[in-house]
């Protein structure tokens, strides 16, 4: 009868949890955030480097297109070199992740921050891809022109420094996911 009593008032029994180390996911985390690094710098190198000169009836005569013509190309190589930056300084706490694997307030911390620049990232690139999508197709209702035609090495340079950006995105995506996974894991570990 007092067996059935400590039960009803929610005692649980002491048997040892299982612990799964969150190493795996932490060395997972610190190779996705080089990748993110190489996408993000990739893509600001390669926007603002972006730039052609066409001639016009005489060499004396030119229409170029560059990046900081758009300022939507602006904001992507400023929002991609910021989340680059941002790689760059969690790299030490992913670092302590995998030798202390039980960091809980610093692993909420990268997802709430995580998922800022997550924002950030994708309204720039979502921005380029715009533009970059206009100069392909141009825009009938407003007379706009493919320029993509003319400037064709231009055009493509945007558009393949818009795929490190996006691949970027999806790394963060994996990073937010792989943290709550992480605290996840930590959470049954106490219960």
């Amino acid at each position: 009868m007092m067996k059935a009593t400590r039960l009803e008032e929610g005692n649980t029994s002491k048997a040892p949890v299982p612990i799964r180390s969150n190493k795996g996911i932490s060395v997972i985390d610190l190779v996705l955030r080089l990748v993110g690094i190489a996408g993000t710098m990739g893509a600001a190198i390669s926007m603002g480097t972006n730039e052609q000169t066409l001639p016009f009836f005489t060499r004396f005569v030119q229409f170029s297109a560059e990046y900081d013509d758009f300022r939507s190309f602006r904001l992507f190589v400023i929002v991609n070199a910021i989340v680059c930056a941002y790689f760059v300084l969690t790299i030490p706490l992913s670092i302590v992740h995998i030798m202390r694997s039980v960091a809980r307030g610093t692993r909420i911390l990268l997802i709430i921050i995580d998922t800022v620049m997550l924002a950030l990232l994708t309204a720039g690139a979502s921005a380029a891809a715009s533009i970059v999508y206009l100069a392909h197709n141009g825009n009938s209702s407003t007379n706009w022109l493919p320029v993509c035609q003319q400037y064709g090495d231009f055009c493509q340079g945007a558009s393949g420094s818009l795929i490190g950006s996006f691949g970027a995105i999806v790394v963060f995506i994996l990073l937010i996911l792989l943290g709550a996974m992480a605290l996840s894991r930590q959470s049954k570990r106490r219960l």
